[in-house]
């Protein structure tokens, strides 16, 4: 994990490895950033939606013990989002490092949607070699 201090306030980047450790703990509330339809057509399992064109960091769950990571495609919406968070009083938020492209690309399961049916499905991409 990263920590970048942003005006006094702690902004964590968290590896996949290390988000589905904290999911699988149940460590950690997990929160989509990304549109209702990118979310829809695949997302980690468990995580919330709140996408940040309707964030409100107010409604976001705090004081349940759990760290409160975000994620969206490619990283940059949740970091903005974490922002945004941090900036309404949050004083320690996390982002997912490469947002949902790295976590399928770390071989990480997903719900995907199965083309035939149209319904969801576990999934998992092979990860790309380094």
């Amino acid at each position: 994990m990263q920590v970048e201090d942003i005006n006094g306030k702690l902004l964590e980047t968290w590896t996949p490895a290390e988000v589905y450790d904290g999911l699988s703990k149940k460590e950690i509330v997990l929160i989509d950033v990304r549109t209702a339809p990118e979310y829809m057509f695949e997302s980690v399992e468990g995580a919330l939606l709140a996408p940040l064109s309707h964030l409100a960091s107010a409604s976001l769950p705090a004081g349940l013990g759990k760290h409160v990571v975000l994620y969206c495609g490619s990283g940059m919406r949740s970091r903005k989002a974490a922002e945004l968070c941090m900036n309404a009083g949050y004083g320690k938020i996390a982002h997912l490092e490469g947002g949902f492209a790295n976590w399928k690309s770390s071989g990480m399961p997903y719900l995907g949607t199965n083309m035939a049916t149209g319904g969801p499905e576990q999934k998992v991409q092979q990860p790309i070699a380094a």
